[in-house]
């Protein structure tokens, strides 16, 4: 018999990657506080992404997912939610328009504050800290008051959460998203790469569909969908006093949602069929991922799939593989193809960046270009040979020109990370190697597309 759940019902099973805190009052006044907080997300709202994503299940539609691997506080600013978002509408009409299929926009934004460690301590010049997990726990400077983690970090987490998605929402509905105006999403060092001349290609393609339509008198003011787009937001659900103070029941339905974020995810680290994050997320209503590392047995997943999805709900369940790209041939088929003999319906998604983190010859963590984009090659192939759908891409990445990961069509190299390497955590894709990938994976959408209409086509004549 399946236990009954509550909100709360995580705090008796064991949590791992949870901070510890000192003063247990102050940590239980802050819940109390972000109790009383209006939600950042609707119920209504993450219905509606769940419906999206029954589609991406179903072949009918991809999953584009990205942002920050963490959000800061020192540099929260305007610009650089404007950049992100940006980048993302400009992946967003690269791989709706090369791959023929729409895209479910989905940022690791407006909530992504807490990173998983390795270790709970760190240890520098012999003076051991502990580790830091994320602005809305404690402080990166390896000092004592900044690593402690302090419970007010969270009510400055919901408030940037809360600035961020006020000006998502005026980006995405407001008319930044207007199809015409295409050419002015590219932002400007954009354009001195490589890959500039074929999005602006692509864009003159896209102004000419435009004007047909226009002349057949589709056009913004009788279309709102040419000038706003559907954007949701989604994060790492880690750090569970949060996320339980900010879970609501909703008026119409009488369900609970988690309404920081309108996908949460259960961390590769964090997926214990009996561990707090599991439970926490199999009761909140919201459609919720799950990242599958390469240590993950095919019969464990499907406990797990079961656990957080046992009605089969087409759109509740996003599985992210998150392999490394000399993995994924040994450890995705068996779970791709268990999760189809077991008729389970689930989007799948690539996460190409954790599985291909190494650290460069000059001592900064990063990921090689080559690589990220070898494992979503690979991902492709194991879904091409299962017969199943590969749903989506889940990518770290910012519209800042950081220079983080190597390699790409602006070849960074091994020396050239020092120039702009302004991650807390880990390397991300700068907008340029960002564009560059959504061009490679919408070839590989079309390919597989043009396959399957061929496929199809012979099935007829053979009939």
């Amino acid at each position: 018999m399946v236990e009954r759940w509550s909100p709360e019902s995580w705090r008796q099973r064991p949590a791992k990657q949870m901070p510890v805190y000192a003063d247990l009052p102050h940590l239980t006044a802050v819940e109390e506080t972000l109790t009383r907080f209006p939600p950042l997300v609707f119920a209504g709202e993450a219905r509606s992404l769940k419906a999206n994503l029954g589609k991406v299940a179903e072949g009918e539609a991809f999953l584009l997912q990205g942002g920050d691997c963490a959000e800061s506080f020192a540099e929260f600013h305007p610009d650089k939610i404007r950049d992100t978002f940006r980048v993302l509408l400009q992946m967003a009409v690269v791989l709706t328009f090369g791959g023929g299929l729409p895209v479910v926009k989905l940022g690791r934004m407006a909530g992504q504050f807490a990173k998983p460690r390795s270790s709970d301590m760190e240890t520098v010049d012999g003076v051991e800290l502990p580790s830091y997990r994320g602005d809305i726990i404690n402080g990166f400077d390896f000092l004592a008051e900044d690593r402690a983690p302090n419970p007010d970090r969270m009510v400055q987490a919901y408030n940037q959460s809360a600035a961020t998605l006020n000006l998502l929402r005026a980006f995405a509905q407001g008319g930044y998203a207007d199809l015409h105006k295409v050419h002015q999403w590219n932002l400007g060092f954009v354009a001195k790469t490589p890959q500039a001349e074929r999005y602006h290609g692509l864009a003159n393609r896209i102004d000419e569909a435009v004007q047909f339509m226009a002349a057949c008198g589709v056009n913004a003011e009788t279309t709102p969908q040419i000038r706003e787009t559907e954007f949701y937001t989604s994060h790492e659900a880690l750090l569970l006093p949060y996320e339980q103070a900010l879970t609501r029941q909703d008026s119409t339905t009488g369900d609970m949602y988690g309404v920081s974020a309108h996908l949460l995810w259960i961390g590769d680290r964090t997926r214990q069929l009996d561990g707090a994050h599991v439970e926490f997320l199999r009761g909140v209503k919201n459609p919720i991922g799950l990242k599958c590392g390469p240590s993950l047995e095919a019969e464990d997943l499907i406990r797990l799939i079961d656990t957080l999805n046992p009605d089969n709900e087409p759109g509740r369940l996003t599985l992210i593989a998150r392999m490394g790209a000399d993995k994924v041939e040994k450890h995705l088929p068996a779970l791709v193809r268990t999760v189809e003999q077991e008729g389970r319906t689930v989007v799948w998604a690539c996460d190409p960046m954790h599985g291909n983190t190494i650290k460069s010859a000059s001592g900064y963590k990063t990921r090689p270009f080559e690589r990220i984009l070898d494992e979503v090659s690979r991902f492709f192939d194991v879904h091409r040979a299962e017969g199943s759908h590969p749903g989506g891409v889940h990518f770290e990445m910012t519209g800042e020109e950081v220079t983080e990961c190597t390699g790409g069509a602006q070849a960074i190299t091994d020396d050239g990370l020092s120039l702009r390497y302004h991650t807390a955590c880990d390397p991300r894709l700068n907008a340029s190697q960002a564009l560059e990938l959504a061009f490679l994976v919408a070839e590989r959408l079309k390919e597989d597309r043009d396959r399957a209409n061929g496929h199809r086509r012979a099935a007829a004549a053979a009939e």
